[in-house]
């Protein structure tokens, strides 16, 4: 009798800054992909785009949207934080997003990019 393979569609992370939180991060798929690319897609467009300008506001536009599409890859990426409260209350993705303390928002970002695949300069960005 053939084995069954046996296949996990997320991974538990111990964050390094805070003892005893952990961030669960789904690992890409094909469908997830298509899904990631669909909702960042004209974002980051728009993102290189006004990059490449070279006015204030142009570039001040820029950071603004690199960071909804931060923001869009947590939410997309994090399926639970356990061992954080916020204003008391059991942290979620969007909490963390929204409210939670911003070093802990980007552990969970750069975990959830280098399950995307990306490296360090595109995870930079």
């Amino acid at each position: 009798m053939v084995g069954l393979m046996e296949y996990t569609s997320y991974e538990v992370i111990d964050s390094k800054l805070a003892p005893g939180v952990s961030y669960t991060v789904a690992k890409m798929s094909f469908g997830r992909r298509v899904e990631l690319t669909r909702r960042i897609r004209k974002l980051g467009l728009r993102k290189e785009f006004l990059e490449a300008g070279d006015s204030p506001d142009e570039k001040m536009e820029a950071a603004l949207l690199a960071s909804e599409i931060d923001r869009l890859y947590l939410v997309w990426g994090l399926k639970e934080v356990a061992g954080l409260e916020l204003d008391g209350m059991p942290a979620t993705p969007d909490a963390l997003a929204g409210s939670g303390p911003e070093e802990l928002f980007r552990e969970a970002l750069t975990a959830i990019k280098q399950q995307c695949g990306l490296s360090e300069s595109e995870r930079k960005n």
